[in-house]
């Protein structure tokens, strides 16, 4: 009895959640649509083309798209089309966005790139609900988005003895402590591990509504997630670039693998929600 219960309950709430997407759509899907994922910004140097080699690494079917460089209007309309979105490493978020506007000075700031990606947070969280993967700049946006802070300059506002960005970026790790019974530590299996640094900002106040997952031995923030997931689009961020780590290191392939297998996922469930509510 109780496992028919359970049964009926988690397809309940399959049903229910079918609904609830099914009526954020236009249902504009067509089947021959190829699986097709936004990256905020993917060109412009060799490491902004790793993401779109690492996530293929694992399905090389996928069709990627460039957000970086288009009118706003466009990258939404482009956006419209894509089941996932990936928000790249860069320059530094403008302290005035989180209320520190004098700090400005001590940052590289791409204010296009800053209002680009506000905009398609917004669109992709509150339109979409599709998966979000931040890496670096991104980890920190999409914080900012929500409503928290970033440590402007870690080496002169944030005390700690290491070092989390070198001379040669290629050569610069650090451990990390990573939170039990979060996502993060179920796709890895691993509670630590050793990840790449090549930052001088960090998340200092934790948005509402997340939940740190990582922190480097100095107690800074090093991955994030929802704390209640439930009826939220899938969502991981890191302050590690798992693009530029061996695939064997826990803390990079998983996360790759877990954000593809999160699309196919919500693929799926645009397709069927869209193909009941069009009949």
């Amino acid at each position: 009895m109780e496992q028919k219960t359970s049964a009926k309950a988690k397809s309940g709430i399959v049903f229910l959640l079918m609904i609830f997407i099914a009526g954020i759509y236009s249902c504009e899907f067509r089947k021959e649509d190829k699986i097709k994922i936004a990256v905020s910004k993917s060109w412009g140097s060799a490491h902004y083309v790793q993401y779109e080699q690492w996530l293929k690494s694992i399905d090389p079917s996928f069709e990627y798209v460039n957000l970086y460089g288009l009118e706003y209007d466009e990258a939404i309309e482009e956006l419209k089309q894509c089941y996932g979105i990936v928000l790249s490493g860069g320059p530094d978020v403008a302290p005035g966005v989180y209320g520190d506007p004098l700090d400005s000075v001590r940052c590289g700031i791409d204010y296009m790139r800053d209002t680009l990606e506000f905009k398609i947070i917004e669109y992709a969280l509150n339109k979409t609900k599709m998966p979000i993967l931040g890496i670096c700049r991104g980890e920190q946006i999409l914080n900012v988005y929500l409503g928290g802070t970033l440590v402007v300059d870690i080496p002169t506002d944030f005390d700690t003895t290491i070092t989390h960005r070198c001379e040669d970026p290629a050569d610069c790790f650090h451990e990390v402590a990573v939170a039990e019974g979060s996502m993060l530590n179920k796709i890895s299996n691993v509670t630590g591990g050793t990840v790449n640094t090549n930052h001088h900002q960090a998340v200092e106040r934790l948005a509402d509504g997340l939940k740190v997952t990582s922190r480097s031995i100095d107690g800074l923030v090093e991955a994030y997630e929802w704390i209640n997931p439930c009826m939220k689009p899938y969502m991981m961020a890191v302050q590690w670039h798992p693009e530029r780590m061996e695939q064997s290191n826990p803390l990079s392939r998983p996360i790759a693998v877990s954000f593809i297998n999160a699309v196919k996922k919500y693929f799926k469930l645009r397709e069927n929600c869209c193909s009941k509510s069009c009949k």
